[in-house]
């Protein structure tokens, strides 16, 4: 009652939605190199949404690819009407995520020339999408405890980037760089809301 009432006299309306996804296995560990790859471009670009779009595509495309690999995942979202509030929820999705264990890149780091060319591959990754829109997209606004569903969820990412309906994208990512690992420990206790697919 209250959405036909805000869409009668014109309001926006705005939906901030994140999707976790867990894969697990060993041939996980290249996705590393395509999120950090899109960390580093988000920085250099100072957030340009535009630029931030391509690097969901490719996030979202190189995901659907993966999907052997997909073991559990989480979603969360609310509706708004108003801007602001959407905007304050999207900054606590943020911190949220970014408090997560490992998940944020050190670009600081240069590697110490005594450093071991061997490094632990991890076998489970976390990734975190947090976005906010414009509109109805009933993909992203159910629950994604199921692969097909999933699967329609990421495609309808890739919609809303060359729709134009984007206002705000967030990527997370445990562990946040190649030689860091998380265990299943840490996944279900930093994790806990993930349901297995």
């Amino acid at each position: 009652m209250r959405d036909s009432f805000n869409r009668m006299m014109g309001k926006t309306r705005y939906v901030v939605c994140r999707i976790m996804l867990h894969l697990a296995g060993s041939e996980v560990a290249p996705i590393l190199g395509v999120l950090n790859r899109g960390a580093r471009e988000a920085m250099d670009s100072d957030g340009d949404l535009n630029v931030l779009g391509e690097g969901l595509v490719e996030l979202c495309e190189t995901l659907l690819q993966y999907d052997e690999y997909w073991l559990s995942a989480a979603n969360e979202g609310e509706v708004f009407w108003n801007e602001g509030e959407a905007g304050d929820y999207v900054n606590e999705l943020f911190t949220d995520s970014a408090q997560r264990y490992k998940s944020e890149p050190d670009f600081s780091s240069e590697s110490d020339y005594n450093d071991s060319f061997s490094i632990p591959v991890t076998r489970n990754v976390v990734v975190m999408i947090t976005v906010a829109y414009t509109g109805e997209v009933p993909e992203l606004e159910t629950d994604l405890a199921n692969i097909y569903a999933l699967k329609e969820a990421l495609k309808a990412l890739i919609n809303l980037h060359y729709n134009h309906k984007l206002q705000a994208i967030q990527v997370h990512f445990s562990p946040a760089q190649l030689g860091d690992e998380l265990t299943n420990d840490q996944l279900l206790q930093y994790y806990p809301e993930l349901i297995p697919l």
